[in-house]
This record gives structure tokens, C-alpha cells and sequence, in this order.
């Protein structure tokens, strides 16, 4: 409602409004509409609330609710006794209030108001006379009680405007429990330090402090004593000092209320956890009767092939063909179950805390290339198609556990081939993230598959031991179900993390993030060729972006084509100029045109000097003859880091023969060599000497390790070339028998390669091999591969640390 000009109030009334200045109080003449609009006041009313009339008229245009903006409590308290005397009938009221002055500053305040007929503008008039009862109210307050009658605490604060407290008085019972040095406020550490306490509760309450409002909260708060308190805090403000707010604070001690409540809630939280610890055991047991029953049955399987063909195998000693057929299945059969005590065996380490990681160079190319030929035969075998991509790898050259990164990406590529139907796909992806601090990079291994999915409530389950999906699609799956486990706690020892995202019927994408130490060694691709220029067909965009990237970082000139048909067309093209590629990178696997097929097409327009090369996942034993017949020279192996291009192009076009040695060159044999082997165990001590005979070696024995140091010490000098020691034996162990060979006053003694037999091949296995005196080891069973390539290490003095 606009304001009214006092000038428009009838000459008549003037006489009025000296009169009422006569009065020496306070009269003002109001609208009883929603604002309480001010018609008329005289000077007593302003000096009042302190504004001069002009003033506290541009202001508040005459309207006494903006006046009371900041004390919306206080107005809307006056507006229900307004509005409760109107409905009552009543010819006015009285009530007694908070006003603001112009400084800040709150006076209480007596409102008598009389409802008049006059009406203006329709709206009912009433007129109010307001008395200061400031001072009467605060001897009121202050009077109303006795400090040392009341039950707690008692203090008054005058309170500063970011929420400083200065001490002003307080009874006995305060003084004896904070201490009489309270007075010395901010220079009374106990003081500061119960502010402290307590500052988080005054933030929340500063807006109600700071309008004079009442306060109320909990706090712990320490005494003189050292002891904590729980104090209910209950806070008033009684008067103003200096323009700012006194308050009375009265503390109650409710220790014992608030401790009860407290334990209480802690045994509220303990009986959840103790329920769901419960639950989680109760899940647990069950799963473990589950895992036993169907390890039971996965451990029967192949224990029953073994046998099963073994007797079969004896029925046809006469039939070669049969029995190669039964002792292939037997060899099946026996790695499927060795696989599942291998597990069995990792996670017991895992769980105990006992298992222990490496740090060996690394070298990823390597690494990566030993994993796709260990997953071929699976992914052949379902016809899967495979493939894997490189992104931003600049460091090849890396610190961690090989066996154990090995371990973790061929239990998920398993994992990825097991649950993927025949003609599915997987995909392997490298990347190298940001370089970190301390000389590590960030690495990704991701695999994605077209699979049959996870369900969502398995997920949270998919990495505890002993768990399964319970799925129709899946129950035939064979294995130990503790793969994921194995791989999740690996991860977590290698400092990693393990991310899933899967759709029922769509497929899984595991997420390996590891932090690798780069190996501090100087760049060795070096090597640039600026002037070759080579055709790259591959029909998968990403090989041919990474294939690309790579070649350009060596200074290769590259052109793409995505298929057979083009990459004719592009011979025919520079055949035209005159000129011809210097190399083709040739993928295998293409739709339309295969590369044997464009190998053959390509050989009639490019020159026979021009090599052709193979770039696969297949194993090249597989394609080697018919890639031949196509006019291919050569084969390399996906995933195609730089150095592995860098060595195809010195190897078949600047024709350097010693940077890539033909795989299949002639085996070395142990002929004239003679070993002594410490095993206890006739039948492994039988296999071992017919594995090692079989290669060429003359090889003598010793059923423990006493035995075996007496004939260590009375042989001829140099009669052994190397000692295979088993070091679980009676008698004397393998560990205590190297050490006192390793003494022997003789020079071979020190010199002679020893390697330890062990069916365990953990870190700490392997360290006391290693702190025995020993040169290597060999876990059990036995293959011949693995201690064929150790053995021509030793002999030929090639161990090292990465032995170990």
C-alpha cells in the first residue's frame, strides 16, 4: 500500500498532533490492513526507534513489516494477537515486544492499541501508544532469577559480531567448573579450547544470535578438572551492551543422559554389523559347500579321464595310433587338474598373507606375445575371433612380476573365451596412460567380449572366493571358480584396480589399471627409415591407426588400404609412377579377399624382392604353408609394438639377419653333458632321468640330500655340469644341501649351476632357493620345455637374476 502524506491529513487534525506531542509517549495512528500501513505519528514515536521521520519514511515507506524484515519472529507474533483481537471482537490489545532501533540495538517495547470506526479508504483504523519498558524488563530478567538457585551453570556473554565471547558474570557453580581464570577469556586456554569445541554448534546458530534470538544446543566441553562434560546449552539475550547483545547462557549437564544415548546407538550399530557379519558367514559357509561340492565333482572329472585312459592305454600297447591318442588325453587331462590345485594352492597363499611379488624386468612385447600363445588353442579350439590393439605405448621396457601380470590377464582372457559362444569375439586392448611420479606409468589391460554377460546382482559377488553365478549357461563351464578371486587379489598386491561392466546377452569389459616402473634404459629404437614407404592392409581401423602410428614414429612413410581389392589398386597406382613399396604388412583375416588371396594377386603386380608380411594372432605354425605358397616371406606376431616393427623392417628389408632369429632353428641337445639329480621320489626321480636322456644327458641320482653332497665331494673336478636338487627330501633338505656343496673346499663347488625341484613356485619359494646358493628353479611337475630352456641357460652361462 503506497504511504500516506501526513499534509493530507485534515488542518483540523493539526491541532490534534500537538496535543499529542504534549502527551510526552509514544502515538502512532495505523491502517489494521496486512501491512499495519503508519497514517500519522508523532515526534516521540520516531525518537523512539531512533530514525528522524524523513528518513525511516524513504526507508520503510510507512510500513512496519519491511521495518521488521530482519525480525520476522517478532512481527508475525504481533500480527496473530492482531488478528486473534479482531476475531475476538475486542476493542484492541496490549502485548509486550522486541524493537530494533536505528543503531542495531533491541528495546522491549509495551503496544496498547484501540480499534476505532474510522475507516479510510474502507480499511478499519486503530490507534497504538508505545511506552519504552526497557529497563523494567531488564530488571525483570535479571531479578527473575538467582544465579545460584538455578540447576547448572550460569553465565552472561556479551557476544561481538563474528561471534566473540566475553565473560561478564557467572555464579559459583561455573567458576568451580571451568575455573576461576575464566574471566581471563581469550587468554585462558581452557576457554579458547571449549570455544573450540563448541564452534561448530555457534556457526550454525549465528544467524539467530545475531537477532537476538533464543539459542539451544549440545556440546562437550571440558573442565578444570581435564574431565569431559556433556552441557546442554539453553541461551536468551537479556540486554545490549556497548550495541551489542548480552546473553544469559545456563549450562546443564546431561553426561550421563547423553553417554547412555551413545552406547546405546553404538550397540543399535553393533547388533546391524554382528547381523550382517552373521549374514556374510552364514553366504560364506554355504558357498564353501558349494565350491567342495563342485570341485569335488571338477577334481573327479579329470582324475576319472586319467585313469580311465590309462587302462585304456594298456589295452592297446599294440596300437600305436590308439595309445598316442590316450596319452594325449591323459597330458589334457593332468594340466586341467594341475590348474585347479594351482588355484586351490594361490588363493591359500593369497589368504594368508604369505604370497609375495617379484620385481624382474619386464618386456611388454614379450610378455603379450607368451599370452596369445597360451590362449590360441582355447581361442582356436571355439573358433573365436581375436584381436588386440595398442594405445600410446611409449614404453616397452618395464619392473613388476612378470608370472603374476601373466597370470592375471590369462585368467580373465580364459574367463573371456569360457563364457563366449563359438564364432564370439574378444578384443584385447593395451593402454599407456599419463606417466606418473616417481619414474611409473599407468597402464590399462582391457578385454571385452560379445559373451553371455554377468547378471547385475553377481557382480558384487564376482571376485569372492567360492562364488559362482548360478546360471544354466554357465554350470557346465569347468573350473575352480577361484580365478576371479586369485585375479582380483593379485591386482590388489600389484597396487592396481579391477573394474567390470557387463550386460546380460551382450557381453563383459574387465579394466586392469596397473602402475609399472619404467626401466631407466636409453631409447632403443634408434633406428629411423625416412626413406622407405610400405602399403599396410588391414579391414580393422584400429590396427591400421596403430600399425600407422608406429611406422610414422620410425620415419616411415605408410598408405592404408582396407581391404584386398584396394590394396590392389594402391599396387597399381605406384606401378604406374614407376615406383613400388619397399614392404606390405598384410593382415590374415580379412572379409572379401583374405590375405593369402591378395598375397598371390599383390605378387603379380609388385616385385619378388618386395616382402610380403603376414601380421596375425594365428600362430604361424598353423599358416606357415599355405602363407608360403601365396608368395609371403614372413610372419609377425600381433600386438605390433614399435620395436617389433622395427625389427621386421632391419630383418626382411635392410636384410639384417641377427636382430629376429628364425624360431625354428635346430635344437641344442645335452649330449656329453652330465647331470646329478637329488630327488627322493623314485617316480619323479624316473621321469626326470628319462626327460633328461631322452635330450642327450648322462644323468646320475641321489634319494637325499646327504647322499647327494657325498658324491658331490668325491667326484672328479668338473665331473657334474649341474645339480637338479629337490629340497623337500628326508634326511637333509635341497636348501641345506646347496649350502654345504656351496662349501666345499673345492673351486666347481662354487661354480657348479644348481637348480631347485619344488612343487611350490612362490616368491618366498623361489628367495630361498636363491639364498641357499642356488642358480634357478624348477617348479613341478616337470616340462620339458621349461627345463630344457633353463638348463641351456646355465650351461651356457646365461642366468641371471631373472632367473629368479
Amino acid at each position: 500500500m503506497n504511504a500516506i502524506n501526513p499534509q493530507a491529513v485534515p488542518r483540523q487534525n493539526q491541532d490534534y498532533t500537538l496535543l499529542m506531542n504534549m502527551l510526552h509517549v509514544s502515538v502512532s495512528k495505523h491502517l489494521l490492513d496486512e501491512h499495519f500501513t503508519l497514517i500519522w505519528a508523532n515526534d516521540f514515536y520516531y525518537d523512539l526507534i531512533g530514525y528522524p521521520q524523513a528518513e525511516y519514511e524513504a526507508l520503510y515507506h510507512n510500513r512496519p513489516d519491511l521495518y521488521y524484515a530482519q525480525n520476522l519472529e517478532d512481527w508475525h507474533a504481533i500480527q496473530q494477537i492482531v488478528i486473534k483481537a479482531i476475531s475476538a471482537g475486542q476493542p484492541g490489545y496490549t502485548t509486550v515486544t522486541r524493537m530494533r532501533r536505528k543503531d542495531g540495538s533491541y528495546i522491549w517495547v509495551q503496544l496498547a492499541a484501540t480499534f476505532v470506526d474510522e475507516q479510510i479508504g474502507g480499511v478499519q483504523v486503530a490507534y497504538t501508544v508505545m511506552n519504552n519498558i526497557d529497563e523494567v524488563m531488564q530488571m525483570r530478567m535479571e531479578q527473575s532469577v538467582t544465579y545460584d538457585n538455578l540447576p547448572g551453570f550460569v553465565a552472561k556473554y556479551q557476544i561481538g559480531p563474528d561471534l566473540q565471547l566475553k565473560l561478564l558474570d557467572a555464579n559459583r557453580k561455573f567458576l568451580d567448573f571451568f575455573g576461576e581464570d575464566s574471566w581471563k577469556n581469550e587468554d585462558y586456554p581452557l576457554f579458547v579450547e571449549n570455544i573450540a569445541r563448541s564452534a561448530e554448534q555457534l556457526e550454525a546458530n549465528r544467524e539467530r544470535l545475531s537477532n537476538g534470538l533464543p539459542v539451544h544446543f549440545t556440546a562437550q566441553m571440558r573442565g578444570q578438572s581435564g574431565a569431559d562434560a556433556w552441557l546442554q546449552i539453553n541461551a536468551e539475550q537479556i540486554g545490549v551492551k556497548d550495541g551489542l547483545p548480552v546473553y544469559l547462557v545456563i549450562y546443564l549437564d546431561v553426561t550421563n543422559e547423553t553417554e547412555l544415548r551413545q552406547m546405546q546407538t553404538k550397540l543399535e550399530h553393533q547388533a546391524v554389523e554382528l547381523k550382517a557379519a552373521l549374514k556374510t558367514a552364514n553366504q560364506a559357509s554355504r558357498a564353501k559347500s558349494d565350491f567342495l561340492s563342485s570341485m569335488s565333482h571338477d577334481i573327479r572329472t579329470p582324475m576319472n579321464a586319467i585313469m580311465g585312459m590309462t587302462d585304456l592305454a594298456l589295452l592297446h600297447l599294440d596300437d600305436p595310433d590308439k595309445l598316442r591318442s590316450c596319452l594325449r588325453k591323459i597330458a589334457l587331462s593332468s594340466e586341467h587338474l594341475l590348474g585347479l590345485i594351482n588355484d586351490v594352492l594361490d588363493m591359500s597363499r593369497i589368504e594368508s598373507g604369505r604370497m609375495t611379488l617379484n620385481n624382474e624386468p619386464l618386456t611388454l612385447p614379450e610378455t603379450l606375445e607368451n599370452i596369445v600363445a597360451i590362449m590360441q588353442p582355447m581361442l582356436k579350439a571355439k573358433h573365436q575371433k581375436f584381436a588386440i590393439h595398442l594405445r600410446h605405448v611409449r614404453h616397452e621396457q618395464l619392473w613388476s612380476d612378470p608370472l603374476r601380470l601373466r597370470q592375471i590377464l590369462i585368467n580373465i582372457l580364459s574367463n573371456a573365451s569360457k563364457f563366449t559362444p563359438p564364432e564370439g569375439s574378444i578384443t584385447f586392448t593395451l593402454e599407456e596412460q599419463a606417466e606418473m611420479s616417481g619414474g611409473y606409468a599407468e597402464f590399462r589391460f582391457i578385454v571385452q567380449d560379445s559373451g553371455i554377460g554377468i547378471h547385475t546382482e553377481f557382480l558384487n559377488q564376482l571376485f569372492e572366493p567360492f562364488s559362482r553365478q548360478m546360471d544354466s549357461r554357465v554350470d557346465k563351464t569347468e573350473g575352480s571358480g577361484l580365478g576371479m578371486a586369485i585375479t582380483h587379489r593379485l591386482v590388489d598386491l600389484m597396487n592396481g584396480k579391477i573394474e567390470v561392466e557387463s550386460q546380460v546377452g551382450q557381453g563383459s569389459t574387465f579394466t586392469v589399471t596397473l602402475p609399472l616402473r619404467i626401466q631407466q634404459k636409453p631409447d632403443e629404437l634408434t633406428t629411423h627409415f625416412p626413406n622407405l614407404h610400405v602399403l599396410v592392409v588391414d579391414d580393422d581401423v584400429i590396427m591400421s591407426e596403430t600399425m600407422t602410428t608406429a611406422l610414422q614414429q620410425l620415419g616411415v612413410q605408410v598408405t592404408l588400404a582396407a581391404s584386398g581389392e584396394e590394396a590392389l589398386r594402391q599396387a597399381a597406382l605406384i606401378k604406374a609412377q614407376d615406383k613400388q613399396f619397399d614392404a606390405v604388412f598384410l593382415d590374415w583375416k580379412m572379409p572379401d579377399m583374405d590375405g593369402p588371396e591378395t598375397a598371390r594377386q599383390l605378387r603379380r603386380q609388385i616385385s619378388g624382392t618386395v616382402p610380403i608380411l603376414i601380421v596375425s594372432a594365428y600362430d604361424w605354425g598353423d599358416i606357415e604353408l599355405e602363407a608360403r605358397k601365396a608368395g609371403i616371406d614372413g610372419f609377425i606376431s600381433k600386438p605390433l609394438f614399435a620395436s617389433t616393427l622395427c625389427r621386421a623392417l632391419q630383418t626382411y628389408v635392410m636384410g639384417k639377419t641377427d636382430v629376429h632369429p628364425h624360431p625354428d632353428q635346430p635344437a641344442e641337445s645335452f649330449a656329453g653333458r652330465r647331470f646329478l639329480l637329488v630327488e627322493d621320489n623314485a617316480l619323479n626321480r624316473e621321469i626326470a632321468v628319462e626327460l633328461l636322456e631322452q635330450e642327450g644327458a648322462c644323468v646320475e641320482t641321489a634319494e637325499n640330500g646327504q647322499e647327494g653332497i657325498w658324491k658331490m665331494e668325491h667326484a672328479p673336478y668338473h665331473w657334474y655340469d649341474l645339480i637338479l636338487m629337490d629340497v623337500q627330501m628326508p634326511i637333509l633338505n635341497g636348501y641345506e644341501a646347496a649350502r654345504q656343496i656351496r662349501r666345499l673346499p673345492r673351486r666347481d663347488a662354487q661354480q657348479i649351476p644348481i637348480l631347485a625341484l619344488t612343487a611350490d613356485a612362490f616368491a618366498e619359494d623361489i628367495a630361498l632357493a636363491k639364498e641357499a646358493g642356488m642358480n634357478g628353479h624348477l617348479a613341478k611337475p616337470l616340462n620339458i620345455k621349461a627345463l630344457r630352456k633353463e638348463i641351456l641357460q646355465q650351461l651356457k652361462g646365461e642366468a641371471s637374476e631373472q632367473t629368479f
